[in-house]
């Protein structure tokens, strides 16, 4: 049975674990972050949150083996099905982190499983597209294209789907393999596809897709070798995004401003998000900051 005094202990260490740990990430304090993290973890081994949290600042301190180590245990520790997917999901982007298309479609796709055999085929869906995202940022179409496939299918698998849906299944599809061309070479089938997606755009069913229709224009300019104009439709997308935040360094570094192109690398390299486009933009920007 565990004493008083040590259970005490535990609820203290857990509790600055989970309510200290998140905010000192915030503020960039990642050392700080990782030792409130690791404490939680000593305290309490199967802790879900604090095994994630300690994964999250790894990844972002670019010690990335370690991080998969606490979050393969986070993994363990999860309590439902549900909560295991959402690790295999942290673990996916952790392995985006590294540029690891495979372990990403390995982790992402146990989440993809479960959503699928709930049934909740949105959610199958994004996670798909999720995977096919890390995989495209981690320089394998080929795969990417696979994944972001089975999400469109899966999404489009709802029960009584509403237009407005498949409307936005159906963008989500054509801005993918519009990318997907881009990264190819394949600039003619990137613009049918842009093409494609304004069209749907324009339906006006999903008016919260606008913004990234300009990440994707940007996106496919930038490919295209046309810098001028990825800037130009760059500074309309998300601004806040560390990916998008990365394309524009690289837009300013090809037309021989680095000056500017420094200012958005570190922007993005000081993004604490553990997210898929936190996931490329982090470490590039770093690097080519550092260059």
């Amino acid at each position: 049975m565990i004493s008083s005094l040590a259970l005490t202990r535990f609820m203290l260490v857990a509790g600055v674990a989970f309510q200290t740990g998140p905010q000192l990430v915030h503020d960039g304090k990642l050392q700080e972050a990782l030792d409130v993290f690791v404490r939680g973890v000593e305290a309490s081994p199967k802790s879900l949150a604090a095994n994630n949290g300690a994964g999250v600042v790894l990844d972002l301190l670019g010690r990335y083996p370690e991080a998969r180590t606490y979050f393969t245990q986070a993994i363990k520790a999860a309590a439902t099905p549900l909560e295991k997917a959402q690790a295999h999901r942290a673990l996916a982007v952790s392995f985006g982190f590294a540029r690891d298309c495979r372990g990403a479609g390995k982790a992402d796709g146990s989440a993809y499983q479960y959503f699928l055999e709930a049934p909740d085929f949105y959610s199958a869906g994004e996670v798909a597209d999720e995977a096919g995202r890390l995989c495209l940022d981690s320089g394998d179409p080929d795969t990417a294209y696979d994944w972001y496939r089975k999400g469109h299918d899966a999404g489009m698998r709802e029960t009584n789907i509403p237009p407005e849906r498949k409307d936005l299944w159906d963008f989500r599809w054509a801005h993918a393999r519009a990318r997907i061309a881009a990264r190819r070479g394949k600039l003619e089938e990137a613009r049918k596809y842009i093409a494609a997606a304004r069209a749907i755009l324009d339906k006006g069913t999903n008016p919260d897709q606008q913004v990234y229709f300009a990440y994707l224009t940007g996106y496919v300019a930038f490919y295209a070798g046309e810098y001028k104009a990825a800037l130009t439709d760059l500074q309309n997308a998300v601004q806040t995004d560390p990916f998008i935040q990365c394309l524009i360094a690289q837009s300013y570094d090809k037309l021989g401003d680095r000056a500017k192109a420094l200012e958005y690398y570190r922007k993005a390299a000081n993004t604490t998000a553990h997210s898929v486009p936190a996931a490329f933009a982090r470490p590039f920007a770093a690097r080519a900051a550092a260059e």
